[in-house]
């Protein structure tokens, strides 16, 4: 059972500290991939906004239509105007720009723009609805008993909600499913244009083997992270909710992972067998008032150098002693060559959410 929120500050910190956790974090869940044993969880049953991990099931559909033949990776995907409304993080492509749909898988998992899911999700399922209801009903297939979809990118709204518990169903068939697509999910930069965006998952490249997943955030729903790692030839997934800020979940999650590396776990329950410690309540966790917060924004803000970097003192997390390996996205080349002659010129313009987005737009959806 979680932590009551009333509980003042400085004694809540004690405790999870005492715990061995990071302070002030929502449900989480650590899967043995290969084997679907949950190591540890602490109310994976909570319903919570998933912010852009949503972008995880936007994969699996696509992924699945890869499957069928519906689409191949070098398919076009044109950015349409109800694409090109989409509020940030966006790449911010004019309608009628065209990318592959490789292309597109990689720019949601990195630079987590919704522009693009939404223009992935009606060219695989016909209209932006269309895809939905495939994410749906994927959701229901695979045993998501309580996650339900409005969108492909995971701004807010009071019907798109998932579970920690549910969250590793999804995982574990990604990763189990369609393996040769593991490569999406590590990419530790994108070169776009003259930009260089790195992946907001802070592990990649600075926890041993790490190697996905994603990474949401919105005021409503804290920090978000799926982490997976691999080590010795088995992986583990460690689903975190709620954090407080990016370098609490990458610590959380890197811990979570530490621990499960340490143990077997064959006696562990399955995530088909786990149930609720109590009866679950059945609305959706809401925890902008502790997120975006004056005093939250002014607290996160310490965890940066001068330089605006993310620092961490766990012990499990390195930081990177080298520049991170670039992958090159960018529109097609007829597509670049319409998009020379508009204000956008040929180089993609990202209007990504800021770190900590101004009171005025809380529901803009970032990493």
């Amino acid at each position: 059972m979680r932590l009551r929120r009333d509980i003042p500050v400085i004694l809540l910190a004690a405790l999870l500290s005492f715990a061995g956790l990071p302070a002030l974090a929502g449900p989480y869940l650590l899967l043995d991939v290969g084997s679907g044993r949950v190591l540890e969880h602490e109310d994976a049953f909570e319903r919570w906004y998933p912010a852009s991990l949503t972008k995880l099931m936007t994969a699996y559909v696509v992924f699945r239509a890869l499957e069928a033949g519906e689409v191949k990776l070098d398919s076009p995907v044109r950015i349409s105007k109800n694409a090109a409304s989409e509020p940030p993080s966006k790449m911010g492509y004019s309608p009628g720009a065209e990318l592959t749909l490789d292309n597109g898988l990689k720019i949601i998992m990195v630079i987590s723009a919704n522009d693009v899911a939404t223009a992935l999700a009606e060219t695989v399922g016909g209209t932006e609805e269309g895809f939905v209801a495939r994410m749906n009903a994927e959701a229901q297939r695979l045993g998501m008993t309580d996650s339900h979809f409005v969108n492909a990118h995971g701004l807010p709204g009071p019907s798109q909600y998932t579970t920690a518990r549910d969250l590793g169903v999804l995982v574990r068939a990604l990763r189990t499913e369609f393996p040769q697509y593991a490569s999406y999910f590590a990419i530790e930069a994108l070169k776009y244009g003259k930009s260089v965006k790195e992946n907001t998952n802070f592990l990649i490249g600075r926890f041993e083997g790490a190697d996905g997943m994603k990474t949401g955030y919105i005021c409503a729903s804290g920090f978000n992270l799926v982490a997976t790692a691999t080590r010795g030839g088995r992986t583990l997934a460690a689903v975190v909710l709620g954090a407080q800020s990016q370098v609490q979940r990458a610590e959380l999650a890197a811990e979570l992972l530490t621990r499960g590396f340490a143990e077997a776990g064959l006696d562990k329950p399955t995530l088909a067998s786990i149930q609720p410690a109590e009866a679950t309540v059945q609305t959706v966790s809401d925890i902008r008032d502790e997120i975006c917060s004056p005093e939250a924004v002014a607290q996160r803000s310490k965890q940066r150098d001068d330089q605006g970097r993310l620092v961490t003192t766990s012990s499990y997390v390195k930081p990177m002693d080298r520049e991170p390996k670039l992958v090159a996205v960018g529109l097609s080349s007829t597509a670049a060559e319409k998009a020379a002659k508009s204000r956008y010129a040929n180089v993609p313009i990202p209007t990504p959410r800021p770190p900590y987005p101004p009171e005025q737009v809380p529901a803009a959806q970032g990493g």
